[in-house]
C-alpha cells in the first residue's frame, strides 16, 4: 500500500488507479511530514512536490529522503523544475524516481528507477535533450528487475529462498530468470544453470552482459551492492535462539532496518505471534513465509512475489521497454 501526499496536484492524484493506505493534502515543513510518517509502514510515498514547503531547496528533499528512506519516495515535479541542475541535485541525494507526468506514477511503483536509470541526467542540458538521448541510448539492463536479498539473522535461508524464488520465476519467464551469489560457491549444489557465481568486482559487468535477463535474484550477504537493485529483501528468521544471537551482537540492528523490507523467512510465527513480534521490535513486517519444502512447488512464493508486483513490473516493462517510461512529458 502507499502513501500520497498532494497540494496542488491533488485532484489528479485522487483520480490515479493505485492502491493509497493514507493520504493527506497541503503544504507541510518535511519535520512534519517526517514524524507524520516515520512510524507508518508503506510501500511508496507519492509526494506532490508543492506539498513540501521550500521544495525548490534540494536540502529540505535530502533531510526528507535520509529520515524516511530515499528508496520509498516517488516524487511529482512542476514543469519547470525538470532542470538538469535541479534533477541532477535530486539524483546526489539518493532520490531516483521523479516524474512531471502522473500516469508515470504507476510505472515507478511497479519498477523502481536505480541510479543506472537516472545517471545520464546529470551530464545533460535539457529535459527536452534527455528525452532524446536517453531514449536512443537505454541500454537492456535498464528494464531488469535486480531482487537483491540478504540476512540480518545468521543463516535466515537466502540461498535457499533464492533457489526456490528462481523456480517459481522460471515458470512465468523461462530461461529470463537468473541468480547470483557474490564470492561465494553455494550456488552450484543446486545444479541449475542460470544460478551463477561471480566475484564482488565482476559482478556488475556479469548484471550488464545478462542482456534477455528480465529479474535477477541477487544474493547480497557477501555484497554491499545494494544500490544495483530496485528492491531489497531483509530476512530474518524469528527463532528465539536466532533473535537472542542478534540482539546479543547488535541491539540496534532493527532500527537502522525498520524502514526497509522486512521478511520472515523458516518461520513458525501465527498471525498474532507476527502482530506481537513487529510491537516489540517496532518495526513492519512486509511476508511472513514459513518452512518450505525446497523439492516442491510453493504456492506461497507466488503470492510473496506477487505483492512485490514483481508480475506487473514485468508486464508493463514489455510496454515501455523501448520509450523513456513516460517519466516526462511533453
Amino acid at each position: 500500500m502507499n502513501v500520497v501526499v498532494s497540494n496542488s496536484k491533488n485532484k489528479e492524484l485522487s483520480e490515479l488507479d493505485i492502491d493509497v493506505i493514507k493520504s493527506v493534502v497541503g503544504e507541510y515543513e518535511v519535520d512534519e511530514l517526517v514524524s507524520m510518517f516515520k512510524s507508518f509502514f508503506y510501500e511508496k510515498m507519492i509526494i506532490d512536490i508543492t506539498a513540501i514547503k521550500n521544495y525548490a531547496d534540494v536540502n529540505n528533499i535530502e533531510r526528507l529522503a535520509m529520515s524516511l528512506g530515499a528508496e520509498k519516495i516517488i516524487l511529482l515535479l512542476t514543469d519547470n523544475l525538470c532542470t538538469s541542475n535541479y534533477l541532477s541535485s535530486l539524483i546526489d541525494t539518493g532520490v531516483y524516481n521523479f516524474t512531471n507526468n502522473i500516469k508515470a506514477i504507476k510505472r515507478l511503483i511497479a519498477r523502481p528507477n536505480a541510479y543506472e536509470d537516472v545517471k545520464k541526467l546529470k551530464a545533460l542540458d535539457t529535459v527536452s535533450k534527455e528525452i532524446k538521448e536517453y531514449t536512443e541510448t537505454t541500454n537492456s539492463t535498464s528494464n531488469i528487475k535486480v531482487l537483491g536479498i540478504k540476512n540480518i539473522t545468521k543463516s535466515a535461508g537466502t540461498t535457499t529462498l533464492i533457489y526456490m524464488l528462481l523456480k517459481t520465476l522460471k515458470k512465468h519467464f523461462g530461461n529470463e530468470v537468473y541468480a547470483i551469489e557474490v564470492d561465494t560457491h553455494d550456488f552450484k549444489y543446486f545444479n541449475e544453470k542460470n544460478m551463477l557465481s561471480v566475484s564482488n568486482d565482476e559482478l556488475k559487468a556479469k548484471i550488464n552482459s545478462l542482456s534477455n535477463a528480465k529479474i535477477i535474484l541477487l544474493d547480497l550477504n557477501q555484497s554491499n551492492n545494494e544500490s544495483l537493485c530496485q528492491e531489497v529483501i531483509y530476512l530474518v528468521e524469528p527463532s528465539i535462539i536466532m533473535l537472542n544471537r542478534l540482539i546479543s551482537t547488535n541491539r540496534n540492528v532493527f532500527e537502522k532496518i525498520k524502514n526497509k523490507k522486512i521478511v520472515l523467512n523458516k518461520s513458525c510465527l501465527s498471525n498474532k505471534d507476527v502482530t506481537e513480534f513487529e510491537y516489540e521490535a517496532n518495526i513492519k513486517v512486509f511476508y511472513n513465509i514459513p518452512a518450505l519444502d525446497d523439492h516442491r512447488n510453493n504456492n506461497v512464493l507466488e503470492d510473496f512475489l506477487s505483492r512485490l508486483s514483481v508480475y506487473d513490473a514485468t508486464a508493463s516493462r514489455k510496454e515501455d521497454s523501448s520509450k523513456i517510461f513516460g517519466l516526462f512529458g511533453h
